[in-house]
């Protein structure tokens, strides 16, 4: 039987959910693994430590883990990977982590994978075979040209950008007796590969196939995804990435996965670059991380003034994506593993990271947790100290912690249990951080419309010093005021007419708020939600 206006509006948006792909709805949290949880006292961290911290993301409502690379790799951190069907033996045997997947699926949470295919480890195979010279079946796999044409085509040097700071990116292969140099744009340790070659595709549609079919992933979070091509040919890039969507989502998966809600394959891309250049990538990709607004929102956040008009810059962003691609998803991030991480940011300002958890969890978009964000871990370049382990509990009496001292790697400089308050405490502080996150997702996993990551942005009448305020418009046409105060003061405002319909006070995070007729106050660093009084 059809109900009626909120009750057939819900019954619509529980028919979306139980069909909608991953990522339309629910919130999602990227891991290093190294840094995360230790099972075995070695130092570092691994996939059954992730898998014994499966209750935990539940208990925060996680539905989607992305694990940063996994697979056999020299480096650290292994963004250069030398098999991609195996897992690194730091972080256990292929066995391992398909227990991980199976539990992760137990309890109703979808893994994500990075895949590193815009290039290789120079030490993989393909490589190795391919430096043998022209003759060889594997060079084709790479970029290589004679010195002489790439000082004609002016190729020697490239602008140095956000994501790489290598200026000469032709790299000559040691000892070698022929004169071809390789293309590695971030790095001589990773050389680029050559998605013209048809074989360079077919590999991957394969590795992809084995991860998904195989071992049950629910897709992948695609590295460097801009730059398999360079900006010159970039639709080369939006037409791979429509190839490989059509591939993975052929896939049949086998086995069955208690918990998981079968919705197909996800992609969401790196691709830092304008919006209307980020926007055609959707054709391909499901979801793309918007970087240029996670700076914008952190700045905002740390002036207490919304000098960046901050939903302003957002409806264009998303303006520019819908024009492409009207069911894009934007993948929302607060820091990442790349950059500065926004408890540092922040100063570590618990107040101001609490209206950073609020304006990631309530705007338009699906968003993602850096691990220990919740908990307000602190990190700032060199790479290694926004990547350092997460804090579970005080020195001695933290088992769980990787210390990463038999790896050669730095000790935490930054986040320790004397900088940073241990989730363990924080789980029996009401006021703390963590519990702030746990409310705010838990409630925003049960309202119809922070719950839509498709929902829209509305700007709102509302503009006032201190205050971020828009209106989120689900796809079933619900509608919720959202009012953000930045401040360490209470500020009242008065609704505008065009919205004197939203009443009803269904959510705050300060006492201090309250609604009187049209008159709300929000208290300090606080957020109010209204829906319209039904």
């Amino acid at each position: 039987m059809q109900g009626t206006g909120r009750e057939h509006n819900l019954m619509q948006y529980n028919l979306l959910k139980q069909t909608s792909p991953l990522a339309h709805t629910g919130v999602h949290y990227e891991i290093f693994v190294r840094a995360f949880c230790d099972s075995n006292g070695d130092g570092i961290g691994d996939l059954n430590g992730v898998t014994a911290k499966l209750d935990y993301l539940q208990d925060l409502g996680i539905s989607a883990i992305w694990l940063m690379p996994i697979n056999p790799s020299p480096s650290y951190h292994k963004y250069d990977v030398t098999d991609y069907y195996g897992i690194d033996p730091e972080y256990g045997t292929l066995d391992d982590f398909r227990r991980l997947v199976q539990e992760a699926h137990r309890r109703g949470i979808a893994v994500l994978m990075d895949l590193v295919l815009h290039h290789t480890s120079s030490k993989h195979p393909w490589f190795t075979e391919a430096c043998k010279g022209p003759d060889n079946p594997y060079w084709s796999y790479y970029k290589w040209l004679h010195p002489d044409e790439i000082k004609a085509r002016n190729l020697a040097t490239r602008d140095i950008t956000a994501d790489s700071s290598e200026r000469n990116p032709w790299h000559r292969v040691a000892g070698a007796s022929y004169p071809e140099r390789y293309y590695g744009m971030f790095w001589n340790q990773m050389p680029d590969l050559n998605f013209d070659h048809p074989a360079v595709r077919q590999e991957f549609f394969q590795i992809a196939r084995f991860w998904l079919a195989e071992i049950g992933v629910d897709g992948f979070r695609l590295d460097a995804a801009r730059h398999l091509y360079r900006e010159f040919e970039e639709p080369k890039n939006h037409q791979f990435w429509e190839e490989f969507r059509r591939e993975v989502e052929t896939v049949l998966r086998t086995g069955d996965h208690p918990g998981l809600r079968r919705e197909g394959v996800h992609l969401v891309g790196e691709v830092w670059t304008r919006p209307a250049h980020v926007a055609p990538y959707f054709r391909g990709l499901h979801a793309n991380f918007n970087f240029d607004f996670a700076l914008s929102l952190a700045e905002v956040i740390r002036q207490e003034d919304d000098t960046e008009d901050l939903i302003e810059l957002l409806a264009f962003i998303q303006g520019a994506y819908e024009q492409v691609e009207p069911n894009f998803i934007d993948a929302l991030i607060l820091s990442n593993h790349d950059q500065d991480r926004i408890g540092s940011v922040l100063k570590g300002h618990t107040d101001r990271l609490k209206v950073a958890a609020n304006l990631l969890l309530t705007l338009p978009g699906n968003p993602y947790l850096y691990y220990g964000e919740e908990i307000g871990m602190l990190g700032q370049k060199p790479d290694e100290h926004i990547r350092e382990p997460f804090v579970w509990n005080v020195g001695k009496h933290d088992p769980d912690r990787a210390r990463w001292n038999k790896t050669g790697s730095r000790s935490a400089r930054y986040s320790t249990s004397r900088t940073v308050r241990p989730l363990a405490t924080q789980q029996t502080d009401p006021d703390s951080l963590f519990s702030h996150y746990k409310r705010l997702i838990g409630f925003r996993n049960s309202h119809p419309v922070l719950n839509d990551n498709l929902s829209r942005i509305e700007l709102s009448g509302i503009r006032q010093t201190g205050l971020v305020a828009f209106i989120r418009r689900s796809q079933t046409g619900e509608r919720s005021l959202l009012v953000h105060n930045l401040t360490g003061q209470p500020i009242s405002t008065v609704l505008p007419p065009e919205e004197a319909a939203f009443t009803q006070l269904n959510w705050h995070s300060s006492p201090a708020t309250h609604i009187s007729d049209a008159s709300l106050t929000v208290g300090p660093y606080s957020v109010a939600l209204l829906d319209p009084n039904r």
